[in-house]
C-alpha cells in the first residue's frame, strides 16, 4: 500500500507532464508555425508630420486624453496646416494599445497615388489618439471612446464646410478595437447613419472579445452585435469590409474578424488577407496595418469610389460592393470599370489564326506581329463541357472574348470574356462552362505584338468529371500514422482535388504535392489554391517544378448547417507532369486549433481544477482532521466526469422550448457551450480536453509556485532571524484599520490595486509561515537527534523544545511542539491553495489595474471600475483568512457545507465562465466566504 501510495505522485507527474506537453505543442503551432511574412514594408517618401486638431473646449475638457490628428508630409503638410482642406476625408482609429500615427502607411501610399493622377482627387488622413489604451482588456472606455469618435467626425466635416466638393460622410478605417468602436457609433441615439458610407476594419474581432475580462466588455460587444442585427435594413447605405490577418494573426483568430451571418448580407464583406488578390499574405495583428500589399488594395479601391460628380466617395452602395469585390475578392486583372462594355471591336490588323485541337499551349518571345487564335466551339460542345485559359503577362489588357460569328473565322465584335478571368500570383485564368455561353461561336485569344516581352498562353477543352478528383480527408484520430494519397498523372493545365469531409475548425492536415516531370526544361511554377467555398479565408502557394511542397490545411470558420459545398485543392499545374497528392492529419496543428479557438477558457479550467482540489482539501480535513497535500488532491478529486455531464445534459435540454422557457423563467444566463455552438466554435470532446489541459496546468503551475515559495523562504531564512510560530488573532484593531484602508483605496481609487495590495500582504503572510515551519521542523530534528539514548530499547518520543520542555505553555505563549508544528503544516497546505486560487483572480483583474495606472495622471479613480465592489469583499475575507488556521475551521459545523460548495460552484464556473471570465472570482469567493464562515461559526 505504501509503495503504491509512493508510485502514484510520479505516475500523476508523468500524466500531468503529458497533458502539458501537448498544451505546449499547441502553443508552439500558434505561436510560431505559420507562414513567412510575405508582406513588404511601406515607407514614407517625406517626413511624416502630425497635425494637431483644435477640439471644441467641451469636447476637449470631456476626453482630456483624446486627441485628433491630421495626416502629411513635406509640401502636403505644409498647405494643409491652415486647415484649408479639399479632399475627401478618412478616419483612422488604432485599436487596443494603438497609435495614432499607425495611419502614416495609408496616408503616404494615398499621398502618392494623388501625385499619379495630378491630385485631380485625394484624401484627407485623420486620426484619433486613444491615448494607446488597453479596450481589448478593459471595456470600460469603450462607449467613451465612441462617443469622442462621434465629436471627431462633427469637427472634420466642419472643416470642409465653405468648400466647392464639401462632403457629407466621413469614410472610417479601423485597426483591432478601432473597428468595433466605428461599428458601435451606430449604437448612438444622436448619431446621424449618413454620417459614414465607407468602414473597412483590419483585423477587428466583431464576433467577441479576445478575452472577455469585463462585463463592460461583453455588454459594449452584445449592444454592438444585436443592433447590427436587428436594425440590418437600416444600413444598407453602409457599406463595409473587414480584413482579418490569417494565421499570422494569434492575437486576434480570423474566425473572430468574421462580419456577424445575420447582418447585411448585400452590403458587408470579410475577407482573410491570405485570400486577397495581389496580397496573398498572411498578416500578424500589428502588420496588418503597414502591410504594402494590403494597403496598396486598400488605397487602390478607395480611389476606385470616387464619384467624378461629387469627387467625394460614390453614395451608390451596389458600386461600392463591387469595387471592393474586385480589390479584395476576385480580380480580373483589369482596372475597375463600373460598366464595361459588353461588346467590344476587334482590330483587324492582326493575324487571324484558328485552333481546332481541344489543348493548345503558345510561347511568345519578342513577337513583332500581333495574333488573335480563335478556337470554334461547335465541334467541342458535345464533347466536352468546359474550356479553360490561362496567360502568364501580368498586364491589365483584355485578352480573351467571346465570337458570335457562327459562319466566319474572323470578328470584329466580340465579348469582353477577360472580365471572367481571375489573377493569381503567376497568371491569369479563365474557365467558361460552355453551356452558359450558348450563343458564343468561338472563343478569340489576343496576342499582342511583344517586343523583349516572353510570356506564354494555353487553353483546353475538357469534362469537368475529368479534371475533378475526390480524396478523403484523414481521421483526426489517425494522428498522422495513416495517410490518403492521389496520384494525379497530368494531361492538363488544371485539376480540381476535393477534400471529403473536411468541414470543421478542428480538422487540421498537412498536404504534400509532389511534382515530377517527363523532360527536364524551363517551366512556369505551378501554384497550388486551398479554395473554402463557404468563407473568403483561400491560401495560395507557389512551388518550382519539380519539387515537394507542403500545404497546412484548416479553418478558421466551420461549414455553415446549410452549406453542402466542398473545400477544393486547385492545382494549376503543367501538362507534362506528374503530381502526387498526400494529405496527413497534423496532430500538433489540431492542438493548435484548439489553443487558438479556446485558449482564452483556460482560466476558467485551471481555477475549476483548483477549485475541486480546494473542495476536497477541505472534505479530508472534515474526515482526518489533516488537509492533505495538494497535488495528491488534485490526482484525487479533479475529474471531469464529476462537472461535464450535467453541462452536457443541460446544453441538451435547451434544446427544448419546454426547457428553455423554464430556463429563462429562472433568468438564468445561457450556457456558454451553447453559444459557442451557434458560433460553430464549439465541437466533441472539446471541453473534457480543455478541463484535462486544465488539470495538466494546475498542477505544474502548483509545482511552480510550490518551488517559488521555497526559494523565497530559503532566501529569507538566509537574510532575517525566522520569527517563532504561534496563534494569530482573527481580527485585531489593527487589521481592522488595514482592511478600512484598503476599502478605501478601491473605492477612491482602483479596486484591482487593492486586490493587488492584499495579495501581496497574503503573500508576504504565507511566505513567513513557511520560514518560521521550515525553521521550527530544522529544530525539532536537531532537538530530537540530541535527546536519543542508545542504552533505551524504548520508542523514541517526541522531543519538547528547550524553551517549554518541562512547563505547560501559556495561551499567549509561543507554540513549538510536534503538535503545533503539524497544524502549522496543515494550515500551510491551505493557505498555498487559496493564495493558488488568489493568484488567478489577481491576473484576471490586472488589465484594469494596468489600464488605471497608464490613466492616472488623468483621473485617480477608474471609473467605471469592474471588480470595486468584489474588491471590497475579497479585502475583508482574505484580511481573515491570512491569520487563520486548519484548527479552526476543522470544528466548524459549516465545514460539511463548505466542502461540498465548491463542486457546484466549478460546474457552475464551466457553465457560465468561459465566454464571461470576469464572473470566475465571483464563484472563488463566494467559496472563499463559506471558508471565513467556518473560521467564526
Amino acid at each position: 500500500m505504501g509503495r503504491a501510495g509512493r508510485r502514484l505522485p510520479a505516475l500523476a507527474a508523468l500524466f500531468y507532464g503529458a497533458l502539458a506537453a501537448l498544451v505546449l505543442l499547441g502553443v508552439r503551432d500558434v505561436l510560431f508555425l505559420y507562414e513567412e511574412n510575405r508582406c513588404s514594408m511601406t515607407y514614407m517618401y517625406e517626413y511624416p508630420e502630425y497635425l494637431k486638431i483644435k477640439l471644441p473646449k467641451k469636447t476637449a475638457r470631456r476626453y482630456p486624453a483624446y486627441e485628433l490628428y491630421l495626416y502629411g508630409e513635406g509640401n502636403y503638410a505644409e498647405e494643409n496646416k491652415n486647415l484649408l482642406l479639399t479632399g475627401i476625408p478618412v478616419l483612422f482609429l488604432p485599436g487596443n494599445a494603438g497609435s495614432y500615427k499607425q495611419v502614416r502607411s495609408l496616408g503616404s501610399i494615398a499621398l502618392r497615388k494623388a501625385e499619379d493622377v495630378d491630385f485631380k482627387y485625394h484624401f484627407n488622413f485623420f486620426s484619433v489618439n486613444f491615448n494607446e489604451e488597453l479596450v481589448a482588456l478593459y471595456g470600460g472606455s469603450l462607449q467613451r471612446q465612441t462617443k469622442f469618435v462621434h465629436e471627431c467626425i462633427k469637427v472634420i466635416l466642419k472643416l470642409y464646410r465653405d468648400g466647392e466638393f464639401a462632403p457629407t460622410s466621413v469614410a472610417i478605417v479601423g485597426h483591432s478595437m478601432g473597428g468595433l468602436v466605428a461599428r458601435a457609433l451606430l449604437t448612438l441615439k444622436s448619431f446621424k447613419p449618413e454620417l459614414i458610407n465607407l468602414l473597412i476594419t483590419q483585423a477587428t474581432p466583431h464576433v467577441a472579445p479576445v478575452m472577455p475580462l469585463d462585463r463592460y466588455l461583453t455588454d459594449f460587444y452584445t449592444a454592438v452585435n444585436n443592433h447590427w442585427m436587428l436594425k440590418a435594413q437600416d444600413l444598407r447605405n453602409l457599406t463595409t469590409l473587414s480584413v482579418a490577418g490569417g494565421f499570422r494573426d494569434y492575437q486576434v483568430r480570423s474566425g473572430l474578424a468574421f462580419l456577424p451571418r445575420l447582418s447585411q448580407h448585400d452590403s458587408a464583406l470579410s475577407v482573410v488577407s491570405s485570400a486577397v488578390p495581389r496580397a496573398w499574405a498572411s498578416t500578424d495583428h500589428l502588420s496588418i496595418v503597414w502591410c504594402k500589399e494590403l494597403i496598396l488594395a486598400t488605397i487602390r479601391a478607395l480611389f476606385d469610389l470616387i464619384d467624378e460628380n461629387t469627387r467625394q466617395i460614390t453614395e451608390d452602395p451596389k458600386k461600392r460592393m463591387s469595387v471592393l469585390n474586385h480589390h479584395f475578392v476576385r480580380h480580373p486583372a483589369k482596372i475597375f470599370e463600373e460598366n464595361p462594355e459588353v461588346f467590344t471591336e476587334l482590330p483587324g490588323i492582326f493575324i487571324w489564326i484558328t485552333v481546332k485541337a481541344s489543348k493548345w499551349t503558345y510561347s511568345v518571345y519578342n513577337d513583332s506581329d500581333g495574333k488573335y487564335f480563335t478556337f470554334p466551339l461547335a465541334s467541342h460542345r458535345k464533347s466536352y463541357s468546359h474550356v479553360y485559359c490561362e496567360n502568364s503577362m501580368l498586364d491589365t489588357s483584355s485578352w480573351i472574348y467571346g465570337c458570335m460569328n457562327s459562319n466566319s473565322s474572323m470578328c470584329l465584335e466580340a465579348t469582353d470574356l477577360s472580365w471572367r478571368a481571375e489573377l493569381l500570383p503567376t497568371t491569369k485564368v479563365v474557365m467558361l462552362k460552355l453551356q452558359d455561353y450558348p450563343s458564343l461561336s468561338h472563343i478569340v485569344i489576343q496576342v499582342p505584338a511583344a517586343v523583349g516581352n516572353k510570356y506564354t498562353l494555353g487553353c483546353e477543352f475538357f469534362k469537368e468529371d475529368s479534371r475533378t478528383v475526390q480524396l478523403p480527408v484523414t481521421h483526426l484520430f489517425s494522428f498522422g500514422l495513416s495517410s490518403s494519397k492521389i496520384l494525379l498523372n497530368s494531361t492538363g493545365l488544371l485539376y480540381n482535388v476535393q477534400l471529403q469531409h473536411f468541414n470543421q475548425i478542428y480538422q487540421a492536415f498537412k498536404i504534400y504535392i509532389e511534382s515530377h516531370c517527363q523532360s527536364v526544361k524551363e517551366r512556369k511554377p505551378s501554384v497550388y489554391r486551398l479554395h473554402i467555398p463557404w468563407s473568403h479565408e483561400d491560401s495560395i502557394v507557389v512551388a518550382k517544378i519539380p519539387s515537394l511542397t507542403e500545404i497546412s490545411a484548416k479553418l478558421h470558420i466551420a461549414q455553415p448547417q446549410n452549406d453542402s459545398r466542398t473545400p477544393e485543392l486547385n492545382i494549376f499545374s503543367s501538362s507534362d507532369c506528374q503530381y502526387e497528392v498526400i494529405l496527413k492529419t497534423s496532430l500538433p496543428q489540431v492542438l493548435g486549433q484548439i489553443v487558438r479557438f479556446h485558449a482564452g477558457a483556460f482560466p476558467v479550467y485551471i481555477v475549476s481544477n483548483i477549485l475541486l482540489t480546494y473542495g476536497g482539501q477541505l472534505s479530508t480535513l472534515r474526515a482526518t482532521g489533516q488537509c492533505s497535500d495538494f497535488s495528491l488532491e488534485l490526482v484525487r478529486t479533479a475529474k471531469p466526469y464529476k462537472v461535464e455531464p450535467l453541462i452536457s445534459i443541460v446544453v441538451f435540454l435547451q434544446g427544448f422550448n419546454w426547457f428553455r422557457e423554464i430556463w429563462e423563467s429562472l433568468s438564468l444566463p445561457e450556457v456558454d457551450a451553447a453559444v459557442l455552438s451557434s458560433q460553430d466554435a464549439w465541437f466533441p470532446l472539446v471541453s473534457l480536453i480543455l478541463f484535462l489541459f486544465g488539470t495538466g496546468i494546475a498542477y505544474w503551475s502548483a509545482v511552480f509556485f510550490s518551488t517559488s515559495l521555497r526559494l523565497f523562504s530559503s532566501l529569507w531564512l538566509t537574510l532575517i532571524r525566522p520569527t517563532v510560530l504561534q496563534k494569530d488573532k482573527l481580527i485585531t484593531p489593527r487589521r481592522l484599520c488595514g482592511v478600512l484602508s484598503l476599502a478605501l483605496v478601491s473605492w477612491t481609487t482602483c479596486g484591482a490595486f487593492a486586490v493587488f495590495l492584499i495579495y501581496l500582504q497574503y503573500l508576504f503572510k504565507v511566505i513567513k509561515l513557511h520560514v518560521s515551519v521550515r525553521a521550527e521542523q530544522n529544530k525539532l530534528n536537531r532537538d530530537s537527534d540530541h535527546s536519543k539514548e542508545p542504552s533505551q530499547n524504548s520508542s523514541i518520543n517526541t522531543v519538547k523544545p528547550q524553551s517549554s520542555m518541562d512547563s505547560v505553555p501559556e495561551a499567549n505563549q509561543p507554540l513549538a511542539n510536534s503538535t503545533t508544528i503539524a497544524e502549522a503544516v496543515n494550515s500551510l497546505k491551505m493557505h498555498f491553495t487559496i493564495l493558488n486560487l488568489f493568484t488567478w483572480i489577481v491576473l484576471l483583474n490586472l488589465p484594469s489595474l494596468i489600464y488605471w495606472l497608464k490613466n492616472l495622471r488623468y483621473n485617480v479613480r477608474l471609473e467605471p471600475d469592474p471588480c470595486r465592489s468584489t474588491a471590497i469583499i475579497i479585502v475583508c475575507i482574505l484580511e481573515i483568512l491570512m491569520n487563520s488556521s486548519t484548527s479552526e475551521v476543522k470544528s466548524s459545523k459549516l465545514l460539511k457545507i463548505a466542502a461540498k460548495v465548491p463542486l457546484p460552484l466549478s460546474v457552475a464556473m464551466l457553465a457560465f465562465g468561459r465566454l464571461h471570465l470576469y464572473r470566475v472570482p465571483h464563484f472563488v469567493t463566494f467559496s472563499l466566504l463559506l471558508h471565513v464562515l467556518c473560521c467564526v461559526v
